[in-house]
Parts: C-alpha cells; structure tokens; sequence
C-alpha cells in the first residue's frame, strides 16, 4: 500500500537576483502538484515590475507588510492578512517598508515562468 500523503523536507530554492528569498514546496520546481506552494521573504525595499499572470494567486502575511499595486490601486497587507488576486490583474509586489515581510503564496494552476508577463 502507498503513502497517502507527500512530506516536503527540501524546497527548491528559486534563484533570484533582488534579495528575495523562494521556497517552493509544492509545484512544478519540486513535487509536480495542481498547486504551488511557497514560501517568500521579501526584504526591506524590495520590488518586482508590473505583471499580469496567467493564474490566480493567493498570498497570506505572516510577519510584516507587502504592498500591492492592482491596476494602480495600492493596498498594504500586514500580519495575519491574505488576498486573492484573479488572474489576468495587472500586479506589481513590493516591500518598500523598512522591516522584511514574511509571507505565502499558493497560486493555481501551479507556477510557471511561461504564465508571468512581467513588465520591463
């Protein structure tokens, strides 16, 4: 009989060039799954260029702020705070306050670099 279930002891380690910390549990990286799993520190004065994602994406605070420009709208999440954002938004990340944020993000279908447009 098989496990009926999947413990992730080593995340993929995305790699970037901003400071950005990403830990996939699940997703294409790591174990395939429908969804990816990640956990993300952003550091202080971090961000990201505008893009449009071909999936929902949802993420949830767990220590700190992020803020979030949805088609020139900002909005700050804090501490115990979550969001969906549908698919297809025009969405820029970023942490421009002065303390790191911690936080999760699970989007669906899962991650692709194929599904993001990123803006230069």
């Amino acid at each position: 009989m098989s496990k009926k279930y999947q413990i992730q002891n080593k995340p993929f380690i995305v790699p970037t060039t901003d400071g950005k910390l990403i830990e996939e549990h699940f997703g294409n990286a790591t174990i395939l799954s429908e969804i990816s799993i990640a956990y993300m520190v952003a550091p202080p004065k971090w961000t990201e260029p505008f893009q449009n994602p071909e999936f929902d994406e949802y993420t949830y605070i767990i220590e700190g702020k992020k803020q979030f420009n949805i088609d020139g709208e900002i909005i700050v999440l804090e501490k115990g705070q979550s969001i969906k954002i549908l698919k297809g938004t025009r969405i820029k990340y970023s942490n421009p306050f002065d303390e790191e944020c911690k936080y999760l993000s699970v989007c669906l279908p899962a991650f692709s670099m194929d599904l993001v447009h990123r803006e230069e």
